[in-house]
């Protein structure tokens, strides 16, 4: 009985934050080893779901970086890196789009299907939801993009339908050729475009570090420049960083806050939205007490 008393309490304190939420988009970004894991991604996919479930409109965005590796690793290809981004030669662009979009955008939805949601798969190239060209650099990238427009009418169509988009985030050109658009990146851009509450980001540490070596460094809260800070004196470094640019890059052009948090978490999505104190890292335009 005092087990249910508890199930119940949890309920009734998570009902101000389904009121408060209810009606709003909130841009989920999965990556990392809970997308790697069956156990891990289902109960990922379940806290989406929930969302879902109790009038809150998710919209996934994902990555697949693990899984175009081990592709990549099967046929003789090195993958490699610039500052968190994935160089993306034609070969490269190849599996990046093959595995994301054939493999891991659909394992997703599968999952969400199966747990009672209308799911539906897309790319950046589906009906023209993104519009990107090359992103220009100190260093050659190759075929990686950035977006430069989003078609927010695309998604309104889907969210209106009651389906939740799973987007993978391979875009195409004025010329129609394929570009690999970092998931970090895209989900701050889309966040941005649709005026999302949140955008949430599930990695697979416990937050922003103040040093990126140290796990116990780990702060809750940080304003847009404080974070801006963190990527200037190089505190921030591999995938934090293209993290950190795009929860900037969010907040900044109105989402009211970005979170960065471990997705191998039980709940954790779940424990970010719907308590006071979170479970990562909470990034605003200023910081909060």
């Amino acid at each position: 009985m005092e087990n249910l008393r508890q199930r119940i309490h949890t309920l009734v304190e998570a009902l101000p934050y389904i009121q408060r939420f209810a009606g709003t988009s909130m841009v989920v970004k999965c990556g990392g080893r809970a997308m790697e894991e069956d156990k891990l991604k289902r109960a990922v996919m379940l806290d989406i779901a929930l969302l879902h479930n109790v009038g809150i409109n998710p919209i996934v965005v994902h990555g697949g970086g693990p899984e175009i590796d081990r592709w990549m690793a099967k046929l003789g290809m090195e993958p490699k890196f610039e500052g968190g981004l994935r160089v993306t030669d034609e070969a490269a662009m190849e599996v990046v789009e093959m595995v994301l979009c054939g493999k891991v955008n659909k394992d997703l939805v599968a999952t969400l299907v199966g747990l009672g949601v209308r799911a539906l798969g897309l790319s950046g190239k589906d009906g023209g939801l993104f519009k990107a060209r090359l992103r220009k650099g100190k260093v050659d990238l190759g075929r990686v993009g950035e977006i430069t427009e989003v078609d927010t009418g695309v998604l309104e169509a889907v969210v209106g339908a009651r389906l939740l988009p799973v987007i993978a985030t391979v875009c195409a050109d004025e010329q129609g050729r394929a570009l690999n658009v970092n998931a970090d990146h895209a989900a701050g851009v889309l966040a941005a475009a649709v005026r999302a509450e949140k955008v949430i980001f599930l990695t697979d540490v416990a937050g922003v570090r103040r040093e990126a070596k140290r796990p116990d460094t780990v702060v809750s809260r940080l304003s847009v420049r404080q974070a801006q800070e963190l990527l200037r004196t190089g505190s921030a470094e591999g995938g934090m960083l293209p993290k950190l640019e795009a929860s900037i890059h969010a907040v900044r052009e109105g989402v009211k806050a970005a979170h960065i948090i471990d997705g191998t978490s039980p709940h954790s999505l779940l424990m970010e939205v719907f308590t006071d104190t979170g479970v990562g890292t909470m990034i605003t335009a200023r910081a909060e007490g």
